[in-house]
């Protein structure tokens, strides 16, 4: 008896119970790296001490001051993301056909999660938290926000892989025009990187006006950190070239899928991350609004590697007539 080749598109989907639960982790992951900016804001880094991963050498807190409280509960958060990563790689493998685009990105939650408590506790290890101006912090930092956009770019992946119809399984989809668009989306990762040293410069050198806020940035006197937070702004502005490229190919290619709205919820999402970004700057950086700008950046962020992959990962038989 011979076997017959089951069409690519007779294949069975996801359930849509994995579908939400994936979209669901990266919001969950969302969430914690907000509560972990509120922990470098607020200066409650160093509320548990140089202990990883016990909080002042203990599990239960007794007594416990805010900044603590603050720490511990991210570390609390983190630990259940990590768990949660875990889980959606099993399900991903246990509720996909095989050769599924979504089970490598999977895979490369876990691998991003783990790096990131590495790099957590690298930090807490190492005394780089709270107000500390040691030389290493910056490039720690860095190197600790890039992972974590690579990690929200896997866990998007998998949730949009998870979500399609077509153009899931290796060997039906094709590269289209991948250059450009990674450009684009390199350029974003550094305009994150900027955004979390200058939001550290906030940290450690706050200013108390809008005048010595400027004359810092230009003072010899200065540390480099609060001199170089003109880069940030002048980064996001070439990203914004970047972006709108990206933006005017999805309205002009045939793709699989209606991009407009998409395309549109970027665009949005940029605009008021240049407003949260200036609102910043006269403010003078109030915590609340570094989150709500790191918010923001997330978003678009996600929805970038949403639209980037509409674009440059398409259906075979889509790429072929476009």
């Amino acid at each position: 008896m011979h076997s017959v080749a089951i069409p690519v598109d007779l294949k069975p989907l996801p359930s849509p119970a994995l579908r939400r639960f994936a979209w669901g982790v990266l919001a969950y992951f969302i969430a914690v790296i907000l509560w972990g900016s509120l922990v470098r804001a607020s200066g409650a880094g160093a509320g548990c001490g140089n202990h990883w991963p016990l909080c002042n050498g203990t599990v239960l807190q007794h007594s416990a001051s805010m900044n603590t409280v603050i720490e511990f509960t991210h570390r609390i958060t983190s630990g259940i993301s990590f768990f949660s990563s875990v889980g959606l790689l099993v399900w991903t493998f246990a509720g996909t056909s095989r050769g599924h685009l979504a089970r490598p990105a999977a895979a490369a939650v876990v691998i991003f999660t783990l790096i990131e408590a590495v790099i957590g506790a690298l930090l807490v290890k190492l005394g780089l938290t709270a107000q500390s101006q040691s030389p290493l912090r910056p490039w720690y930092l860095a190197l600790h926000l890039t992972n974590t956009l690579l990690l929200l770019a896997a866990l998007t992946m998998t949730a949009h892989l998870l979500s399609r119809k077509h153009g899931y399984l290796r060997g039906t989809i094709r590269l289209v025009a991948p250059l450009g668009t990674s450009i684009g989306v390199a350029v974003v990762l550094i305009v994150g990187v900027t955004g979390s040293l200058a939001a550290l410069g906030d940290t450690l050198f706050p200013a108390t006006s809008l005048g010595s806020a400027l004359a810092q940035d230009f003072s010899t006197t200065s540390g480099w950190l609060v001199r170089w937070r003109w880069t940030h702004p002048t980064i996001a502005f070439l990203a914004s070239i970047f972006l709108i490229c990206i933006l005017v190919r999805a309205a002009r290619r045939t793709t699989e899928w209606d991009n407009r709205g998409l395309s549109a919820l970027v665009l949005v999402l940029l605009a008021a991350q240049y407003v949260l970004g200036v609102l910043d700057v006269v403010l003078l950086a109030p915590v609340w609004l570094q989150i709500a700008h790191l918010l923001g950046a997330d978003l678009l962020w996600a929805a970038l590697v949403v639209l980037t992959a509409r674009l440059t990962l398409q259906p075979a038989e889509t790429a072929s007539s476009s």
